[in-house]
């Protein structure tokens, strides 16, 4: 058995400026144009009004967020700070004036509006540049290494687990994810290789060859214990060899890239071909000697513990055989079945 196939089984976004919502017209004046009693004072303009919310560039709200108005005059400003939503406003601001807004908080860098004129009775719901993480690059893609995006895609993938307890860490939904280090390959295998369920998943196929009486070990507990020990040794040194080892000087990829679309015929043939065709470290396909030799290996070291009885070649290519048709079906129910099952997966884009 194969535990790397165990599982077959966002400143602000202050809102858009939209026109004036009321503009104040002229009193109505029910006396006739020949009137000439006094001159009739113009009504005051009504004052206008600007708010919005302040959230960062994952449009998360940012409560707290000291908001400075600048006015026209020195020392007109006005300050508020954001609520719970992240909401701030300013009233009785004069129209026909122009303002600043700025906002600044812990850990963001400080942003600050263009020119803002209200009319009168306006209100005035800003827009401009989110409120970005103080030294925050424009995209992941330039501020992050490789490595450092490899690490963090791992960090996903160590929480994929089928039906939420299966681990099913070695599936990439991301075409282009970053290669892994050889440290990442090493930490991946060793991850899979000790989490609890891979023990549970050995212990329960144990039983069924002790069921089976296969291989030659005796009865009872110290068969079944023999059982368990060989199929997790076969399952360690598999995945060690295949998915560290290998990978790390051949500079090939060990994980299962979730293809996702296409006809299901060329779904199909991805998911079968995956254990003899790989993705090197360099991107290009290639084919996969990490995985054959993987088995291969893990086959030929399983003499060594095997009831003399099952020794020789044919324990080697049986196990080997054994593994990678593993694999294959693996790579079919990941292909059609598993990701709706992986909770964590089906939030992913790919």
């Amino acid at each position: 058995m194969s535990f790397r196939s165990l599982s077959g089984v966002f400143v602000t976004s202050i809102f858009l400026v939209i026109p004036a919502i009321a503009q104040q017209a002229p009193a109505f004046d029910p006396r006739p144009a020949s009137y000439s009693g006094s001159a009739v004072s113009a009504p005051t303009p009504q004052p206008g009004h600007i708010s919005g919310t302040v959230t960062d560039t994952d449009n998360e709200l940012v409560p707290g967020a000291q908001v400075t108005l600048d006015g026209p005059a020195p020392g007109a400003e006005q300050t508020a700070v954001s609520n719970d939503n992240g909401v701030f406003s300013f009233d009785g601001l004069k129209p026909g004036v122009p303002y600043h807004v700025t906002i600044s908080a812990h850990g963001f860098v400080t942003w600050t509006s263009p020119a803002i004129v209200v009319a009168p009775g306006q209100f005035e719901f800003l827009t401009g540049d989110k409120l970005a993480f103080a030294g925050e690059a424009t995209s992941v893609t330039v501020s992050a290494s490789p490595e450092q995006i490899a690490v963090e895609q791992v960090k996903l993938e160590e929480q994929q687990r089928v039906l939420g307890f299966v681990p099913n860490f070695y599936v990439s939904y991301d075409h282009d994810a970053a290669p892994l280090t050889a440290k990442l390959k090493f930490k991946l295998a060793l991850r899979a290789d000790t989490d609890p369920v891979t023990f549970l998943g050995v212990a329960f196929v144990a039983g069924l060859d002790q069921g089976g009486a296969t291989p030659n070990y005796g009865g009872g507990a110290a068969g079944y214990g023999q059982r368990m020990g060989a199929l997790y040794t076969n399952g360690f040194t598999d995945i060690m060899i295949g998915g560290a080892i290998l990978p790390s000087l051949l500079h090939q990829d060990p994980r299962y890239f979730y293809q996702g679309t296409g006809t299901t015929r060329s779904r199909f043939f991805h998911a079968i071909t995956a254990p003899f065709i790989c993705k090197g470290d360099n991107g290009r396909l290639e084919p996969n000697y990490s995985s054959v030799g993987g088995d291969l290996a893990s086959g030929a070291i399983s003499n060594i513990y095997y009831p003399e009885s099952n020794r020789g070649a044919g324990l080697v290519f049986v196990n080997a055989a054994i593994i990678t048709g593993g694999r294959m079906a693996n790579g079919l129910v990941q292909e059609f079945f598993l990701r709706r099952l992986t909770p964590s997966a089906k939030r992913q884009n790919y």
